[in-house]
């Protein structure tokens, strides 16, 4: 569908998202929705902007935010699972400077590489959509490596058509990584919890990760993010999430476990790495009370170099006690519902994608 055809028909939900009162996004009621808000600790504090996203719903209708990259040229580019526009390119003031893609309804995972001078993005379609009548809906996972602007290069087979995963192994997976060869990671988060590398050329190459392994410190549950830390140029490592069991744990490009870092407390997604820091959406945290996966709960966590959480953008500060990370949670002045992503630009801005969040746009976290 072309864009014009597109501007035509998509109007479905312009009654459905209207704006909302400040409630519904949880801001204290005293706030209006535009104002900042000031967030975050130590050196890691942010203004709040929830309208930086300048698009109408009725244009380009949002059902969930997942992901965001940005590419050479300073572009935001995010992945949604409306199939009117899966893939929206913001600048960072957040005027809309394209939107395309209308094949996955289960748009979830986008990751961002470089061949030569040209950029390239891998899209992870995890096989959850939603339906017209807004019930959820699965099917098969699958990943694409395409150009910057969409062109298919090459979809990466199914492991059960490639004879790697047992009949009984589901594949949904929810997020890639792009190694400094080329390699690319896919996380399959939703499915059977294995980490499974391929070439450049979608060739696979193995598979780790999983629940039944040896030593409980290799398995994965929920894993639902991968990314490589380059913070050692000359040692490159994968930092994969294992949401479930709140921790991030890591391994060497070739698969072999090194350490876990717990986030208790915390259900996180995939690292985000920044200079010397990770950066990570939290989906949910658990409460003072016990609840466990709390509706509406979710913020951003920081880590530094050393893998010490610094500031929790919309959770609590950040307490060691004895050297342990005390437990986390979302602040009573609520300013996120479910935190699925974070980008980093190049002046240290935080844009947040959320999953279940009114069908609201990025916000945009201004470092002060």
């Amino acid at each position: 569908m072309n864009k014009r055809n597109f501007l035509k028909t998509a109007t479905i939900l312009t009654t459905a998202i209207a704006a909302k009162p400040a409630a519904a996004f949880g801001i204290n009621k005293k706030l209006k929705l535009e104002d900042d808000v000031l967030i975050g600790h130590g050196g890691f504090k942010y203004k709040v902007h929830k309208n930086w996203a300048k698009i109408s719903p009725a244009h380009n209708p949002l059902f969930n935010c997942h992901e965001m990259v940005m590419d050479s040229k300073g572009r935001l580019i995010m992945i949604g699972d409306h199939t009117n526009n899966n893939i929206l390119v913001f600048d960072k003031s957040g005027k809309l400077l394209d939107f395309w893609g209308t094949q996955y309804p289960g748009g979830h995972g986008l990751s961002i590489g470089k061949e030569g001078e040209a950029d390239f993005l891998v899209i992870t379609d995890c096989g959850y959509f939603q339906d017209k009548n807004g019930g959820w809906q699965r099917q098969s996972g699958q990943v694409f490596k395409t150009t910057i602007d969409g062109k298919l290069i090459f979809n990466f087979g199914h492991p059960h058509a490639i004879g790697v995963y047992k009949a009984d192994e589901r594949f949904q997976p929810t997020e890639t990584a792009v190694a400094p060869n080329g390699d690319i990671y896919v996380a399959d988060g939703y499915g059977s919890d294995y980490i499974i590398q391929y070439d450049a050329r979608g060739k696979y190459i193995r598979h780790f990760g999983g629940h039944n392994n040896s030593n409980p410190d290799h398995n994965l549950k929920n894993a639902h993010g991968v990314a490589i830390d380059n913070r050692d140029k000359n040692n490159p490592v994968l930092v994969c999430t294992s949401r479930s069991e709140q921790c991030f744990k890591f391994f060497t490009l070739d698969g072999k476990y090194i350490k876990t870092i717990a986030m208790p407390g915390l259900y996180v997604c995939r690292a985000v790495i920044d200079d010397k820091n990770i950066y990570a959406g939290v989906c949910w945290s658990d409460k003072k009370d016990g609840q466990k996966q709390a509706k509406d709960s979710g913020f951003v966590t920081i880590l530094d170099n050393a893998n010490k959480v610094v500031s929790n953008p919309g959770g609590t500060e950040p307490q060691y006690v004895n050297g342990q990370l005390q437990q986390m949670f979302q602040t009573s002045e609520k300013i996120f519902n479910h935190g699925h992503d974070v980008c980093v630009d190049d002046d240290k801005n935080v844009y947040v994608c959320q999953w279940n969040a009114n069908q609201t746009a990025p916000i945009k976290l201004e470092r002060v």
